[in-house]
């Protein structure tokens, strides 16, 4: 069924109908306006209403307007993206190839740097463990280097070292009879006898020897050079060691306190520097020890023996410069039996052995020093300097007539061609050599054993 026309508008003309659409039209657009205008009122209503809610004096309970929503943003449509060519497709692809490969080069490079970096701190790390494990050995090697030189100084020189210049003099030309594979005659003892003779062993010595020799040659015993040199060897081996055993360093006797060393020598033996190597050698041997400056003839002599009183830690009597010898070590003596010390080294003004006085002085301290201790001084030690060749020899025989010499201290032997004079001393005085001086350190001076001379003296 068709729509039907209200009767009202079938009665209006056309004109009215059109301003009645008009004016309808007019009220539809004032409504949407009002409609608008309203929201917008609300909007600034609950925009001012917010920041005043948040005041310290807003009243509690009044809740704020929502603020308005804002318009939505409208995204730009993306342009449309134009055709390509055929050809413009292919650049297109062929860039993108090149991007992608330019892409895994920087990678390649990046990984090839960083393990190149890698590489490099390893081997820098390698090169500092290499650089500390080196400084470290240097290291070991200079402190066992110095451990060695401490060693060797501590122990001293060889007496092997000490004989170098020994076995450079008479040695050399006695061994020079013993080379050649020559058959031993009257030629051969011949040389023998102007070696032995020319040497520092004395002519007592160097007769007995020669004897001997020609003795066994007589017995067909030493028809061989190298058996010539082993009965030398043999006899002199005898002679230093008394032909008994060797007497040995200074040792104190059980229950004898203190043990009273006097040791006399001439000016410049070394008499003062013996008494404190001595000193510090019975140190480290376990052994109090109290040093006597009888020397108070010579200034230097008490201060120097105050010097190694001081390195040794050891007590020492000393007395006024010039004073009585006999004094100062009588009292020396006294002060070690009060105190109870083991040994008391009393040194004395150097003696030449040729003034009669002088050494009627030296019996005097003797006989002094035994009123302070019975049996004192129980060790008569001449200090002999071997660079004095055969006076050395007189210089002990005086020594020995006045005193009673009960051992000997052989120095200064590594800086002379005479250590042979060690023999003659033992065969002609029948005294026993106690220590050798081969250097400048305490253990430089070295108790004497006749097998250790011996086989340095021949080897």
């Amino acid at each position: 069924m068709p729509p039907t026309t209200p009767p009202a508008l079938l009665a209006l003309t056309q004109n009215e109908a059109v301003a009645a659409a008009a004016v309808a039209a007019v009220l539809v657009a004032l409504a949407a306006a009002a409609l608008v205008l309203g929201r917008r009122r609300r909007a600034r209503t609950r925009a001012t209403a917010a920041p005043r809610a948040a005041l310290p004096g807003a009243a509690a309970g009044t809740a704020a307007p929502a603020p308005p929503s804002p318009p939505p943003r409208r995204e730009k449509a993306p342009a449309p993206t134009p055709a390509l060519s055929p050809e413009e497709q292919e650049a297109e692809e062929e860039r993108k190839r090149q991007a992608y490969r330019a892409k895994k080069e920087a990678e390649r490079l990046e990984r090839e740097r960083r393990a190149q970096e890698r590489e490099e701190a390893e081997a820098r790390e390698r090169a500092e463990v290499e650089a500390r494990a080196r400084a470290e050995a240097e290291a070991r090697r200079a402190a066992e280097e110095e451990a060695r030189r401490k060693a060797e100084a501590e122990a001293g020189r060889t007496l092997s070292a000490g004989l170098a210049k020994t076995r450079g003099g008479f040695m050399a030309r006695l061994n020079s009879l013993f080379t050649g594979g020559r058959a031993v005659d009257d030629a051969v003892l011949a040389e023998l006898e102007e070696v032995l003779f020319t040497a520092d062993i004395g002519v007592r010595t160097a007769t007995r020897l020669l004897e001997s020799a020609r003795e066994r040659v007589r017995r067909k015993e030493l028809s061989d050079p190298e058996r010539l040199k082993a009965a030398l060897r043999e006899e002199i081996a005898r002679i230093l060691a008394l032909d008994g055993p060797a007497a040995g360093p200074v040792v104190p006797e059980e229950g004898r306190r203190p043990w009273v060393v006097m040791v006399v020598g001439v000016n410049g033996s070394g008499k003062t520097t013996t008494v404190g190597k001595l000193a510090a050698q019975l140190q480290r041997g376990g052994r109090s020890v109290l040093l006597g400056a009888g020397d108070t003839f010579r200034a230097a002599a008490g201060e120097q023996l105050e010097i190694w009183a001081e390195r040794v830690s050891a007590p020492i009597v000393r007395g006024k410069e010039g004073s009585d010898p006999a004094a100062v070590c009588f009292e020396a003596v006294r002060e070690g039996a009060r105190r109870g010390v083991d040994v008391v080294l009393c040194d004395t003004a150097g003696r030449l052995h040729t003034q009669a006085p002088l050494m009627e002085e030296l019996k005097k301290v003797k006989r002094v020093m035994g009123k302070a201790a019975e049996g004192a001084p129980h060790e008569v030690l001449l200090v002999l300097d071997a660079t004095n060749g055969q006076n050395a020899i007189a210089q002990a025989r005086q020594f020995h007539e006045a005193l009673g010499v009960t051992g000997i201290a052989l120095t200064k032997l590594d800086g002379t061609a005479k250590g042979g004079v060690v023999i003659g001393i033992c065969d002609e005085l029948r005294i026993p050599v106690r220590y050798v001086g081969v250097g400048e350190t305490v253990a430089d001076l070295r108790p004497f054993s006749p097998d250790e001379f011996v086989e340095a003296l021949f080897q």
